[in-house]
């Protein structure tokens, strides 16, 4: 998921890693200090269509790297949020680095992820500018609810609980959908979703240079 130019990214100082407060925490993640970018997929590929699979091995080095390698590539394209099958990997895994409308960074990663869904009295639908690093300059509204729960294991297997409200709620919502086969675009109206990749197409290029850049600016 993309941050819209009119939302910044926040700097307050409280951040909550894993899901839980930290007294500080860099403006660069570690993760991202380690890893290389990957080539980031686009709307039309296969891979974005299809649910991914379940991750059943913990603790790997590669499934270690692979996460590093999602926070760079998040990280470079100027993301809130990425799931693995837009790096190519069908893995139900995404890593975030998202503020919440309270001034409040979030970031970390989960696998396997699982959303409790509000019932019908406690939900309430928000409409509001969404982005995808997939659908690259392109930006429409999506309802999506205020609250979201998500439930899933780090790297290494052990179990996390992750409550999202406003804008991060979004994002879990964003990236969980990912993982079933599934972009924003599938949201939309069909005269939005065109309007959507009309914008795309305009902006394809600009977007994909600016990438380009920042990650020469990091030694990628």
């Amino acid at each position: 998921m993309s941050i819209p130019h009119d939302r910044p990214r926040t700097t307050d100082r409280r951040v909550r890693v894993q899901g839980a407060p930290v007294d500080s925490y860099p403006a660069l993640p570690p993760e991202a200090g380690r890893g290389s970018v990957r080539r980031i997929t686009v709307v039309g590929e296969e891979i974005l269509n299809r649910p991914c699979r379940e991750v059943t091995r913990f603790g790997t080095a590669e499934l270690s790297a692979l996460i590093d390698d999602m926070f760079l590539t998040m990280y470079v394209a100027d993301g809130a949020g990425l799931a693995a099958n837009q790096v190519g990997v069908d893995l139900r895994l995404f890593v975030y680095d998202c503020p919440d409308d309270h001034g409040i960074r979030h970031v970390g990663h989960l696998i396997n992820p699982v959303l409790d869904q509000p019932d019908a009295d406690h939900r309430r639908l928000i409409d509001d500018v969404e982005g995808c690093l997939s659908v690259p300059g392109a930006a429409m509204a999506v309802p999506r609810t205020d609250r979201a729960v998500a439930r899933g294991f780090d790297k290494d297997g052990n179990p996390l609980v992750i409550e999202g409200m406003g804008y991060f709620a979004r994002c879990l919502q964003h990236e969980t959908d990912h993982l079933l086969g599934h972009t924003y675009l599938d949201r939309l109206s069909k005269r939005d979703r065109r309007d959507a990749l009309r914008q795309m197409d305009d902006r394809y290029e600009d977007v994909l240079a600016r990438r380009e850049v920042k990650a020469a600016g990091l030694g990628h």
